[in-house]
C-alpha cells in the first residue's frame, strides 16, 4: 500500500465533513443570512407543496433502522404501511443535515419499481423542533442487499446475481434519464422488496443535474460541492473534487455487482490509504478465481472492469450497461440450480490492485 503522505495533492479537502458545502439541488445558500424557512414554521418551497405532510394521517409503529443522517419508523399514513425518515440533527454539522433531508427530495414526484417512492414530506417533525425534516416513503420491508450478501443466507446464484444486476441499472437508467444521480449506491441502499424486487433507496447525497445534461452525463457544477456516500464507493473523480456526473454511479455499480459475487468487503485497513491508492494507484477489489473459473464469472469480469474504469468517459451509460445485462442474462437463466452456477467465495479478505 503507497504512502499517504501526499494525499493532498490527489484529494481536496472537501473530504472532510465539516466543511460547509451543498449539494447542487439543495435550496440552501451559502451565506450568513438566515437560511429561508428555517424559522419556528418552515415551509417546503411550492414546487413540494404537493407532498406536504398531514400530520393528523400519521401513525409511528416502530423503529425499523438508523442511519448517518436519519432514523426510519414503520408507520401508517392515510391508513397504508409507510416508511417515516426523520432526518437527525447533527450537532457538529447542522448544515449537511438540511443537506441530507433536501437531497432526498430529488427523489420526489419518481414512479419506477425499481425505486423507493417519496409520499409525502415536511421541513419539521412535531415534538422535535430541531429536526431539519421528516419524509414518508413507501414500505419495501426492512430486508437490503448487504444484509443478503453478508447475512447468513446462502450464497447467491448466478441468475440472482444478474437479476438483481438489471434491477439496479434499470433503477439507475430511470434516475439519470430524470437528471438525478444518487451518490450513495451501495447494497445497503439497495432495498429488497417481496418477491426479489430491489429498490434503490436513501437519496440524501443524491445531486440533480442541470437541465439537458443527464443524457450526456455533463457536470451539475464546475467542481464537486458535497462530499458525501461511502468512500469504498465513490468515484476516484469525485475524490479528486472533479466535476459530478451519472457515470459516478456506474462506478459505484461495479463495485456492487463485485460484493454481489464474491461476498467480500470492497477495500481493509486505512480509510486515507484507500482513498490515495484509489486515485494515484486505480486500486480496485481483487478479481479472485470466481470472475475467471466459469463463463459467467468471465461475463461479470469484463463488466464489472468496464464500469469501475478510472475515466467516467470509459465506463457505459445506463443504458448501455442494462442493455449488455440484458445480452448477458441469457447464460444465467435456468442454471442457477446447478453447481458450477453458485457463487461460493473464501473468507473476507483484504482487496488487491485489479488488472
Amino acid at each position: 500500500m503507497p504512502s499517504p503522505i501526499p494525499v493532498e495533492r490527489f484529494l481536496p479537502r472537501d473530504l472532510s465533513p465539516s466543511i460547509d458545502l451543498r449539494p447542487c439541488s439543495s435550496p440552501l445558500e451559502l451565506s450568513h443570512r438566515k437560511v429561508p424557512g428555517s424559522g419556528r414554521h418552515r415551509l417546503l418551497p411550492p414546487r413540494l407543496a404537493w407532498c406536504s405532510i398531514d400530520w393528523e394521517q400519521v401513525r409511528l409503529l416502530e423503529p425499523v433502522g438508523s442511519g448517518g443522517f436519519g432514523s426510519v419508523y414503520r408507520a401508517i399514513y392515510k391508513g397504508e404501511t409507510v416508511a417515516l425518515k426523520k432526518v437527525k440533527r447533527c450537532t457538529k454539522n447542522s448544515l449537511a443535515s438540511r443537506q441530507s433531508f433536501w437531497a432526498e427530495l430529488n427523489a420526489a414526484r419518481l414512479r419506477h419499481p425499481h425505486v423507493v417512492r417519496v409520499l409525502a414530506a415536511s421541513a419539521s417533525c412535531p415534538g422535535d423542533p430541531g429536526c431539519p425534516g421528516t419524509i414518508i416513503m413507501e414500505y419495501a420491508g426492512t430486508d437490503t442487499l448487504h444484509g443478503r450478501i453478508y447475512g447468513r443466507c446462502p450464497p447467491l446464484g448466478a441468475a440472482v446475481c444478474m437479476r438483481y444486476a438489471r434491477h439496479v441499472a434499470d433503477g439507475l437508467c430511470f434516475l439519470h434519464r430524470d437528471g438525478v444521480v444518487h451518490l450513495d449506491l451501495k447494497p445497503a441502499n439497495v432495498l429488497l422488496a417481496p418477491g426479489g424486487l430491489c429498490k434503490i433507496g436513501d437519496f440524501g447525497c443524491s445531486q440533480r443535474l442541470r437541465d439537458g445534461d443527464s443524457a450526456g452525463g455533463e457536470p451539475c457544477c464546475t467542481q464537486l460541492r458535497h462530499v458525501g456516500g461511502t468512500y469504498t464507493h465513490r468515484a476516484p473523480e469525485l475524490l479528486k473534487g472533479e466535476p459530478v456526473t451519472a457515470k459516478a454511479d456506474i462506478y459505484s455499480f461495479a463495485i456492487t455487482l463485485w460484493q454481489m459475487v464474491s461476498r467480500e468487503l470492497p477495500y481493509t485497513g486505512d480509510r486515507q490509504c484507500v482513498l490515495y491508492a484509489v486515485v494515484a494507484y486505480a486500486l480496485r477489489p481483487e478479481m479472485g478465481p470466481l470472475f475467471s473459473c466459469t463463463e459467467e464469472g468471465r461475463a461479470v469480469r469484463h463488466i464489472v472492469q468496464s464500469c469501475w474504469a478510472a475515466r467516467p468517459e470509459e465506463r457505459p451509460s445506463a443504458e448501455q450497461l442494462l442493455e449488455r445485462l440484458e445480452q448477458e442474462s441469457a447464460l444465467y437463466r435456468g442454471v442457477s440450480s446447478s453447481p458450477s452456477a453458485q457463487y461460493t467465495s473464501p473468507p473476507l479478505s483484504a482487496a488487491h490492485r485489479g488488472p
